[in-house]
């Protein structure tokens, strides 16, 4: 739940270093707030974990399910009306937290003679919370499909069954899949950040600083209807076969005992027409036109950020730099001290092996996060894709990335929504059938705590028939499990649990349902 990782994150913040964030000066006004944020950024960054404890199989991740093990692997009140919901149109209306909808299996041929029919049940058993108390959150779901063969020959497909998500949130919501009530292997794929961006300032001053995720499922139809996302989502990963030429820092040494925040800065000019920096390890940044100047906390062995410091330059080398020491992050005037030093490491090579170092040394810094499994190829991946979608690399980066700042860009990877897929093969005999079952824990769509809205305390889940899938479906149906643990009060499936009407048959013509229920209380 994004709210829970947040408070969490929050809990782990050194309250030193937000002061020693907000104190951050720059040199052009505009651009202190840009720093500020930037060093706003880091701090939250603390409270973040990348999975670490390598373990597993590379790119696919084959393997049928997410395990307990940790890492990132090294490779791979009274009801409203319940036909129209407290949100007026029910979850199409928009929850401040959009989870994204159940989505049908599809497969990656289009083979003719096969036929499929569908049963989607949400079981509304009660979970508990880790310390025993009782917790109604979510629903388990499982995705039925009845593949029939209607030809005289075996048919063998690559079937793949889709689900909205992070790549933080795999150990949870990562599907179980079984073949005629076997549990079969699966290989795992991400298509990239499914959102877009939005201006933090915002008509009057735009921008494209913040996030903005998909929150309805008309985005969601938008996103996936034209095939485009899933043939990118199996398709080769970005080549990053560029020239870079590295500055490398290590071999620290400050007065900490005198200056808690003692900073290394490295000063120089450079042509921003011939000249692109990424940074690694790198906590401020300044500019003045041609006049560059990076700064960084000099790691102290508690700080709990990366060790590793490194400028990647891109085009034409830098050239002379100047290091100097400062009291603090600030690198004000007057504010210089001696006895900060480092030793600088110059090396050429390719963007590639830098991705690669990188991501294997932001997993390890970070380190593990409980529960969390994800496929290490994968996650390089997701790197190299928003680096070259959306970072310096794309040719037109958006706000939030045009800085350069990788460490940003390796720790929300893990957290942008997108849609993953199980790829897996299937036989379905001659004139037989097959059944493919995929389970998984659902987060549902809520407002948030304290937010005022109508919606607060409600849970929502819809239902996507057909978007995105290649299958023919003859029959498509929904159904409730315990069914007594929460309200209904909006939907369009036609339930009636009262009434004892928990599985229905849905319309093969409408394309989209919705499920609004409130947790009763005991």
């Amino acid at each position: 739940m994004r709210g829970e990782r947040l408070f969490r994150a929050l809990g782990r913040v050194d309250p030193a270093l937000v002061e020693e964030a907000l104190s951050v000066r720059r040199r052009m006004p505009w651009k202190r707030w840009a720093a500020m944020a930037a060093c706003l950024a880091l701090v939250m960054g603390l409270g973040w974990r990348i999975t670490g404890g390598f373990q597993g199989v590379g790119a696919g991740s084959s393997g049928a399910d997410s395990g307990s093990s940790g890492g990132i692997s090294a490779d791979s009140s009274a009801p409203a009306d319940p036909g129209e919901g407290v949100h007026g149109g029910g979850i199409e209306d928009g929850f401040l937290s959009y989870a994204g909808p159940v989505l049908p299996l599809t497969t990656v041929e289009d083979p003719a003679g096969l036929t499929a029919e569908r049963t989607v049940t949400w079981d509304f058993a009660p979970g508990a919370y880790p310390d025993g108390e009782s917790r109604q959150w979510g629903a388990e779901v499982t995705d039925a499909s009845v593949l029939r063969n209607h030809t005289e020959a075996d048919i063998t497909v690559t079937a793949l069954y889709p689900f909205a998500g992070s790549l933080d949130g795999l150990a949870e919501i990562r599907p179980r899949v079984t073949v005629d009530g076997e549990a079969v292997e699966t290989e795992l794929y991400a298509g990239s950040y499914s959102g877009g961006f939005q201006s933090a300032g915002g008509a009057e001053d735009p921008d494209t600083l913040n996030l903005a995720e998909l929150n309805s499922w008309t985005e969601y139809r938008a996103l996936l209807e034209s095939g485009a996302y899933l043939e990118r989502a199996l398709g080769d990963a970005p080549a990053l076969d560029i020239p870079v030429t590295v500055y490398e820092f290590s071999d620290f040494a400050a007065p900490h005992g005198e200056f808690q925040a003692a900073t290394q800065a490295i000063s120089f000019d450079m042509d921003p027409e011939k000249t692109t920096v990424l940074t690694y390890g790198i906590n401020g940044m300044e500019w003045d036109g041609n006049f560059r100047r990076y700064s960084y906390f000099v790691p102290d062995g508690i700080r709990r950020e990366p060790e590793q410091k490194l400028l990647i330059v891109l085009g034409e080398d830098i050239g002379d730099y100047t290091l100097q020491g400062y009291q603090n992050g600030g690198c004000h005037p007057g504010e210089e001290i001696e006895g900060v030093s480092c030793t600088v490491t110059r090396s050429e090579t390719v963007m590639d092996a830098v991705l690669e170092r990188l991501c294997r040394d932001h997993a390890e810094e970070w380190g593990e996060r409980e529960g969390a499994v994800i496929p290490f190829a994968l996650y390089r991946r997701a790197a190299a894709e928003l680096l070259t979608q959306y970072g310096v690399l794309s040719g037109a980066p958006v706000d939030r990335y045009s800085d350069g700042r990788l460490d940003d860009l390796l720790g929300e990877v893990l957290y942008h929504d997108r849609v993953l897929y199980l790829r897996f093969p299937v036989t379905v005999p001659a004139g037989e059938a097959v059944s493919v079952a995929c389970g998984l824990w659902k987060e549902p769509s809520y407002d948030f705590g304290c937010s005022g809205t109508e919606g607060e305390g409600l849970q929502g889940y819809d239902l996507a028939a057909r978007l995105g899938s290649g299958l023919e479906f003859t029959r498509q149906s929904a159904a409730l499990v315990n069914a007594e643990n929460v309200q209904i009060t909006g939907q369009d499936f036609g339930f009636d649990p009262e009434g004892g009407v928990t599985p229905v048959e849905l319309d093969l013509e409408q394309e989209h349902y919705y499920l609004e229920v409130r947790p009763v209380e005991e």
